[in-house]
């Protein structure tokens, strides 16, 4: 087994020899290793993904040069520590992912009594075929910000979006202001990422951070068993990231950002975006749940009898759904189309509509929306989210709803659509996007909120009362469009 905590539990060089043994004896001990272990030593050495090191093991010569290699990055030490702050699905990989490779991983959970220390990912194909299995051990484990965050050099959020400024503000006294940098960036690039760490700059006069956020989650992936082991359903053939100041892309790259998943899945390397505002306004999370929900609210009520009969959420995506979201994603070109125009020197190259980003992040040949979903090798196995209800006055009717308390809510129109729609009315064309308006009024009227006034303009009073009601550019005391860009 493999870990990042050299010199303590599993150290994976005990496993070959020690540091006195001769180069001889460490290629021996490296050929008499498990084929797994194996390529888990010879990648750590030479920074390669496994169907590489799979054609190279034959090869004796490389294999001690690639033990050789690793002896003295042990001499080094371990590669940087990274705190993975929430616990989800996505932390059910990147532990094993990350601990798969050089770096020692802290978490911090809300229940840390529930993870074991090693964690399993199984990589598997559509058909549930395991095709390989990722081993990590957690470093730190904790519920307090302060056990897990001051030895970071990157912390890593995996959360919902809606969370992100809480967790930020939570963690921030404790961020290593002895560091030359700290990295601090989240798996999933919705709602001005960039806006939510320059408050807690400004707050806690923070000047060694560097920002960054992935565009879209890099991999579909879910927890089968909490806080032990998830699987992962393959990568995206291309990850885009947006990192401030820009020119720590590259060493960010480097020590991170390979190792979240072109490392282990040979596929999903990493280009930069120009901005954040690419990532907030390309269309995935915010406007493909909303449609779809919307869709499945239209045609069903969003009601169903029995668990069975609830449809998969992109498996079973049909023509009405589709027509949703392409409503929704001619809006937000609208709005994308009009940032160009005001900020012309800037590419947003990767400021792409929905069937341009799914054709770019997974190389596909979609012909369509709709068949972008039902053809997906990665997403078939995701169900709607409901919620099981029993009526008070007759226990024996009880039904399934679309969970309108799930982040497809609570992320995507608050920390989304909302935020389109005030870079819409500040560039002049708030009444040319008519369907994010009907989304949000189906939404506010859902769940019993307010985010828009009767003509459709923002309700900036109620956007604003309470604590991180919404993430419009106002709530960070941004008042003009000319301020968005990082």
């Amino acid at each position: 087994m493999f870990t990042a905590e050299f010199g303590n539990k599993r150290n994976w060089r005990s496993q070959l020899s020690t540091s006195e043994e001769n180069a001889g004896r460490r290629h021996a001990s490296l050929i008499d290793l498990p084929k797994q272990s194996k390529s888990k030593a010879i990648r750590f050495a030479t920074k390669m993904p496994y169907h590489a090191v799979e054609e190279k093991e034959a090869g004796n010569a490389f294999e001690a040069a690639a033990v050789e290699a690793a002896d003295v990055a042990v001499a080094k030490g371990a590669g940087p520590t990274v705190c993975i702050v929430g616990d989800g699905n996505a932390a059910h990989v990147l532990i094993p992912f990350l601990g798969d490779t050089h770096h020692t991983v802290n978490l911090m959970s809300l229940n840390p009594s529930k993870w074991e220390r090693t964690v399993r990912c199984d990589w598997k194909d559509m058909s549930n075929e395991t095709l390989q299995t990722f081993v990590g051990d957690i470093n730190k484990l904790s519920d307090d910000f302060a056990d897990v965050i001051p030895d970071a050099d990157i912390i890593f959020l995996c959360m919902p979006v809606h969370q992100y400024r809480n967790a930020l503000g939570k963690l921030a006294p404790y961020i290593n202001r002895s560091k030359d940098e700290v990295f601090v960036g989240t798996i999933y690039g919705q709602a001005g990422f960039n806006w939510m760490v320059h408050e807690i700059e400004k707050k806690h006069n923070l000047t060694n951070l560097v920002s960054f956020s992935i565009g879209l989650i890099p991999w579909i992936c879910r927890a089968e068993q909490y806080g032990s082991y998830g699987t992962c359903y393959g990568g995206k053939k291309v990850n885009v990231a947006a990192v401030n100041p820009p020119d720590r892309f590259d060493k960010l790259n480097e020590i991170f950002l390979e190792d979240v998943c072109h490392r282990q899945l040979g596929v999903g390397k990493f280009l930069q975006a120009c901005s954040f505002l690419s990532l907030t306004l390309s269309v995935d999370n915010q406007i493909i749940h909303p449609s779809r929900m919307y869709g499945l609210w239209k045609r069903y009520g969003g009601r169903w009898d029995s668990y069975e009969t609830v449809p998969y959420f992109y498996r079973e995506f049909d023509d009405l759904s589709a027509d949703c979201l392409r409503r929704l994603d001619a809006d937000y070109t609208t709005v994308r189309d009009a940032i160009r125009k005001h900020f012309p020197d800037r590419p947003f190259t990767y400021m792409l509509n929905y069937l341009d980003l799914e054709r770019f992040v997974y190389q596909s040949n979609a012909a369509d929306i709709k068949s972008s979903f039902t053809e997906s090798q990665t997403l078939g196995q995701i169900k709607t989210p409901v919620m099981h209800v029993t009526d008070s006055t007759d226990p024996d009717n009880s039904y399934y709803m679309i969970d309108t308390r799930c982040r497809f809510f609570t992320d995507d129109i608050p920390y989304g659509l909302l935020i389109t729609k005030w870079i819409a009315e500040q560039l002049g064309i708030g009444d040319q996007v008519p369907f994010i308006d009907e989304i949000i009024n189906w939404v506010q009227d859902l769940r019993d909120e307010r985010f828009l006034n009767e003509d459709n303009t923002i309700d900036l009073a109620a956007c604003l009362q309470g604590e991180h009601t919404c993430g419009i550019p106002p709530s960070y005391g941004i008042s003009s469009v000319e301020d968005i860009l990082d």
